[in-house]
């Protein structure tokens, strides 16, 4: 699996819904089920499975639960490392849990990333600096040469 085939994949999911635990192209994603799809089209069957899980999961805990779980299944990465097909996590406060998941499509001046954002739904988005901020970790997929 090459890192554009991850982009290509990934770009097939834009215009999905957004929707709470679902990961279905076209009907419905959140972000963790838009790397989730990502997942089975690119890679096979998922490593684990996930329990049902609130909008606020993980929050009033501290509980790092899906960094634990992406360092499980991803080599992770130095975060200044940025190439196609990483998997960013972020923390969408300072402070917070990180529980926000994207797949980088674009790097340097174009830096870009895929996600499904609530409200919006599968979307591209520039890896502005806001965005940047906010990245907790960076990972790779275990379909490319680690």
């Amino acid at each position: 699996m090459t890192r554009n085939a991850l982009v290509t994949a990934a770009r097939g999911w834009i215009g999905t819904p957004y929707i709470h635990q679902a990961s279905v192209k076209g009907a419905g994603c959140d972000c963790l089920g838009l790397v989730r799809g990502i997942w089975r089209e690119t890679i096979g069957p998922e490593p684990e499975a996930i329990p049902p899980y609130s909008r606020d999961w993980s929050e009033p805990q501290g509980d790092e639960a899906l960094f634990r779980a992406a360092l499980r299944h991803m080599r992770r990465k130095p975060l200044d490392d940025e190439a196609p097909g990483d998997v960013l996590l972020f923390r969408m406060r300072a402070g917070s849990v990180a529980k926000h998941l994207g797949l980088q499509a674009g790097v340097g001046m174009r830096a870009s990333f895929i996600h499904a954002y609530s409200g919006h739904g599968v979307i591209e988005s520039a890896l502005s600096l806001p965005w940047r901020r906010r990245i907790a970790a960076r990972f790779a997929l275990p379909t490319e040469t680690n």
